[in-house]
């Protein structure tokens, strides 16, 4: 069949994240099985227009807000009688290719992102953004839709979308499961884990003020924090870690290789994840797989990817709860243990060869 895939970023986009790398995963194995695949996305600077990987095309038009036109007018003189099916990823936005292409279409949605608008977006651009989605998710609603947990199909049902039109597909992550838990070595000291961009809707803070509450009972406690700081809220990070009592048990570690997070993960006694919404929390289910339990907050995504009290603790979104999260989880040396087990094991049934054979099911039937 003939596949055209619309998105505004493909995964060597500098912004791509999870959502990139399982339509790259989807895209390959489609292309593995004599299906020819196009993606059209958004170009970012020094990027090559066309490009061929893993057996399908990427055209690259625009940029993160052009590519919607840009990409409505290639498609329409290019590709509009090529297409067998269309996938469209929405990603804050849509294409609304439903309005230009007459065939089969599937919208591929990983989170909504309206509570996000105003963590990421300046003011008033992120009350349009709040307000616009709704308006177009209700002209979308009568479209079949795929996404990756139920927290983001109860989102869209909220939306007006039938229940009976709304797919859910397997997660999946590169990184191999540690093969034993008994042979990896953690911290000399207990050590929590903040992983990935720092930015606001991730509210990396809360997990600062998080590790601060709970060494004052657990006081040989460590934080450890990875990833980007590079916008306003990154440098508004590293300054109240500079603030911090505690500065000197705190490491920033700026941005890591796969390598270097893949130990940071297994070294590390837990991982705390604190964002304001997720699609499913890959983070959660990567450290999972090298043996570290999560502490996250009680939001969509988040709820999905950990098991409360069975692969992880799930906490009410302050501080304060996040808290006394990680003293009960690092204070109870048998409930550590088995949560560790349990999310060890259930990271090994979240492949990509899963969401791939759910993808088909629903796609190819």
């Amino acid at each position: 069949m003939n596949i055209l895939w619309l998105s505004w970023k493909d995964a060597e986009h500098p912004l791509a994240g999870g959502a990139e790398v399982v339509s790259a995963e989807l895209g390959k194995r489609l292309a593995a099985e004599g299906h020819e695949v196009t993606f059209v996305v958004g170009g970012f600077a020094d990027a090559s227009p066309q490009v061929e990987r893993d057996g399908y095309k990427i055209i690259r038009l625009g940029n993160r807000y052009s590519v919607y036109w840009r990409a409505f007018r290639y498609i329409r003189k290019h590709l509009a009688d090529w297409p067998d099916i269309v996938i469209e990823e929405v990603n804050t936005m849509p294409f609304f290719s439903r309005f230009y292409l007459k065939q089969p279409q599937f919208l591929f949605f990983h989170m909504l992102c309206r509570e996000i608008w105003f963590y990421q977006i300046v003011f008033p651009i992120s009350l349009a953004g709040y307000l616009l989605e709704p308006l177009y998710l209700r002209l979308l609603s009568s479209g079949r839709a795929i996404t990756v947990s139920e927290s983001t199909r109860r989102d869209l049902r909220r939306n007006n979308f039938s229940k009976r039109d709304i797919d859910i597909i397997s997660e999946g992550f590169h990184l191999a499961p540690a093969n034993d838990l008994q042979t990896i070595k953690k911290f000399a000291e207990p050590t929590v884990l903040s992983l990935g961009a720092i930015r606001s809707m991730k509210r990396t803070l809360h997990q600062i003020k998080a590790f601060e509450l709970a060494k004052q009972t657990l006081p040989e406690l460590q934080l450890k924090i990875a990833g980007s700081s590079d916008d306003r809220y990154g440098k508004k990070v590293l300054d109240y870690i500079a603030r911090s009592p505690y500065a000197g048990d705190i490491e920033y570690l700026g941005r890591v290789t796969e390598q270097q997070k893949r130990k940071l993960m297994q070294r590390s006694h837990v991982i705390t994840v604190t964002s304001v919404k997720e699609g499913w929390g890959l983070i959660v289910t990567e450290a999972g797989s090298q043996g570290t339990p999560a502490v996250v907050y009680d939001v969509d995504g988040l709820r999905d990817s950990v098991q409360h009290n069975k692969t992880g603790l799930i906490t009410s979104p302050t501080p304060e709860a996040l808290a006394d999260g990680i003293i009960h989880l690092l204070r109870d040396q048998s409930t550590y243990e088995r949560l560790q087990q349990a999310a060890w094991n259930w990271s090994k049934q979240i492949t990509f060869d899963q969401a791939y054979q759910d993808f088909k099911e629903v796609v190819l039937a």
